[in-house]
Order: C-alpha cells, then structure tokens, then sequence
C-alpha cells in the first residue's frame, strides 16, 4: 500500500505521519510539503531514515511537480496542505484563495489521471460558521463561512465533492474541530498562552473572551482520520470532534491552574473581525459508523501539552526563531526537494 500525504510537515499532518508509519511499517507513505513557515522537518525527526517513509518539497498548485511526485494508481491522496491561520486570512485572502481552492483543483485533477483509489481531502469546523447555542453542525447542514480562511475550505469541499459527482472519484471529506496537542505553531492559541506563561508574558483574549468552541487532541483526531481513510463509505462527510465545548476564556483559565500561573496574564484584545461566537460539531456519525471516540479527556490532553512544551525547549525555539526551516540541510547537507 502506498499512501501519498500533503502538508504532511504541519501539525496536524505530521501526526497523521508518525502514527501511519508506526502502524504500518512495511507500506510506504510520500510526504509532499511546500514547506512554508508551518512546515516543520523537526516534527518528522522520529521518522529520518525509515525506508518507507519519502519527504518530497512541492507546491501542490504545481500540477507537474505533483504528477512527478504522485505514483500511478496511489491508494490514497491525505490532503492536509492548506493556508490555516484566520488572522492570516483577514490580512490577507489571496494567498488562501491559491492554495486552499486552485491547489485543490490541482491536486484533484493530477489524482483523477493518476487513477488515485481514494481521496480524503481534511476540512475544518470552520465552514459551518457560527452556531446558535443550543444547536450542533452536523455532516448535512448548509456552509455559511464567516472568514476568509473558512471561505476558502468550504470551496474546496465544493471541489472535492464535484469530482466525485462528475467524475466517480472516491472521495471523503473530513471537518475536524480545534486541534491541540505537541508540535503546534506557535500562532495558535494554545501554544502561544504556554509559551507567554512559562516566559510570564501578557496572554492575549480575543474580545470578552467566551467564544466557545470544541478541542479534540491531535492524536485522538489522527486515529479518527486513520479510520476514515480505511473504512470510511465513499462520498461522505465524517465530523470529528472531542466533546469539549468550551469557552475560550475557560479553556486559557484552565491551562493557567494546570501550569499555575496567574490569571492576571489574560490581557484582553480587540476582537477579531467576523470572529464566529460558537462551534459544535455534532460527531455521531462517526462514532456510530465506525466505532471512533476520543481517549484523551482535556485536562488530561492539556497537562500532557504542557509537559512536551516543557520538555522541549529547543522545539519551541527553533519554531520561534525560524531556526527550524534549515533542519534537513543542517542534518543531511543538501537541499530537501533532491533527498
């Protein structure tokens, strides 16, 4: 089996890495990153040298990179590699406009000539948009983006789901609540309240701070998206998500008594444009269809975050400095698109 892995160098992709190749050895997986500023070698270290395992560096909106890269009749496309951040996005949409919708376009139309048996294409909560207390966004509801970021996930669903109408590909859309866990960029909330709470930095609150969203650990959504790929039904929508509504403010103040540290950090902020109030994934589905629940309750799942921070230093220091987009020359001496 060969399994064929975009943005597979981010956070949430290069746990889906780790734990496909721990889980099946003798197949062999390609890892095709661009390797922007979310794109971390260090976070593949465990897997240097593994015959299975192949890095390849290229854009995904270069179809001929990406008909070079892809094998004739690949198992599976796992498309993670998206522009992610939503402040990003406010500032500026093009770039997630490029890569989030034409990269898809692209890499659907290579897989579709390379007879790919099967496509997962990794969405976000996001596309939903704000959710009334009370209700949940299920697998059929309608899209209503509120951000750039979201706008440009919902169309490429759109895409994915057309190619599969048009075309006969055997597709599967995944919607993944917020991830949290060990390898997160810095940007995001959590990494960054851990790395100002250890510095006794100001942590910044976006608005009154109680918009609620849901958080499942990466490792959890990781399993689900392994389970999906293998016995997920062709053309569906799974949710994934960790059960753990909550709001943001709750969540920080939470993480604050784990490290014990002052909540007199929490400096409230301007409140980001568009900012959606509420998230909640209803994710019946897959735990009916395919058995998935997640293992990893939140304090638990947060007290484990706090303990890698903690313990790995040199990883929060080369993702802050920049240090970390020299990792393979530095270990291999040569340029990562020639390894």
């Amino acid at each position: 089996m060969t399994i064929f892995v975009t943005g597979g160098a981010g956070f949430i992709g290069s746990e889906f890495v780790r734990q496909w190749v721990e889980a099946h050895p003798g197949e062999s997986l390609i890892n095709f990153d661009k390797l922007t500023y979310a794109g971390n070698l260090e976070n593949l270290a465990s897997l240097d040298g593994r015959p299975s395992y192949r890095m390849i560096r290229g854009d995904i909106c270069d179809a001929t990179a990406l008909a070079e890269a892809l094998p004739e009749a690949c198992d599976a496309v796992v498309h993670f590699a998206a522009e992610s951040h939503v402040d990003r996005s406010i500032l500026s949409a093009a770039e997630f406009v490029t890569t989030n919708v034409l990269g898809t376009q692209v890499l659907l139309d290579v897989a579709r000539a390379k007879r790919v048996k099967r496509f997962l294409h990794i969405s976000t909560d996001e596309v939903g948009g704000d959710i009334p207390a009370g209700q949940f966004f299920r697998e059929d509801s309608p899209l209503a983006p509120s951000s750039p970021y979201a706008a440009s996930k919902a169309a490429a669903e759109h895409l994915v789901r057309a190619a599969a109408r048009t075309f006969g590909m055997d597709t599967i859309v995944t919607r993944t609540s917020n991830n949290y866990g060990p390898f997160q960029f810095p940007e995001k909330l959590i990494p960054l309240a851990i790395s100002n709470a250890f510095g006794g930095r100001p942590i910044p609150v976006y608005g009154d701070g109680l918009q609620v969203r849901d958080w499942v650990h990466v490792a959890d959504n990781c399993r689900a998206l392994r389970m999906v790929l293998e016995n997920g039904r062709p053309g569906e929508t799974y949710h994934i998500g960790g059960g753990n509504l909550c709001a943001n403010l709750d969540l920080l103040r939470l993480l604050l008594r784990i490290m014990d540290k002052p909540e007199s950090l929490l400096t409230y902020v301007t409140d980001r444009l568009g900012h959606d109030r509420r998230y909640a994934v209803d994710c019946s589905k897959i735990r009916r269809e395919l058995g998935w629940e997640p293992a990893i309750p939140l304090e638990q799942g947060l007290r484990m975050t706090v303990d890698w921070y903690r313990t790995n230093h040199e990883w929060t220091s080369h993702a802050t400095s920049g240090e970390y987009r020299t990792y393979y020359e530095r270990v291999y001496g040569k340029d990562v698109a020639h390894g």
